[in-house]
């Protein structure tokens, strides 16, 4: 359990998640960890949706406090962090699947190859994330 819990404003579990997920950049983050394989501060940087300095690094140590990420030391350079998914993260995919699909049907949005590939086969989808998350956490 998270370390937070006597934090929260209640005990709803609904109320956790958005604590913990309810601004844009946190899910922004996670969906390049999921989709893209980004790791570095430096390419969260890079995101099309122009996240600031300051709000990045808030972010990113909010979700390692409530262990949806974890950050270790870049084995190349140690002043660098490297951040991974963590098995709590992961476990997110189904949701943000799930978000994609229900924005797609309600608004115009882009990435619609994305989109038809979730609709097409949503299980085979998730499988092949947490297939990568799977590779990625033997090789850490």
């Amino acid at each position: 359990m998270a370390k937070h819990n006597n934090l929260r404003r209640s005990g709803c579990p609904l109320n956790a998640s958005v604590e913990m997920l309810g601004d844009r950049w946190s899910l922004l983050i996670i969906r390049d960890m999921m989709l893209r394989g980004w790791n570095s501060y430096k390419q969260f940087l890079e995101c099309y949706e122009g996240i600031a300095t300051n709000i990045l690094a808030d972010r990113l140590k909010k979700l390692v406090e409530y262990g949806i990420i974890e950050a270790k030391p870049d084995s190349t350079d140690g002043r660098k962090l490297v951040y991974s998914l963590t098995k709590k993260g992961i476990d997110l995919a189904p949701v943000l699947t799930e978000m994609v699909l229900w924005a797609s049907a309600h608004e115009d949005t882009g990435n619609q190859a994305l989109v038809r590939r979730m609709r097409q086969d949503k299980e085979q989808f998730l499988a092949e994330v947490r297939e990568r998350w799977a590779k990625s956490a033997s090789e850490r």
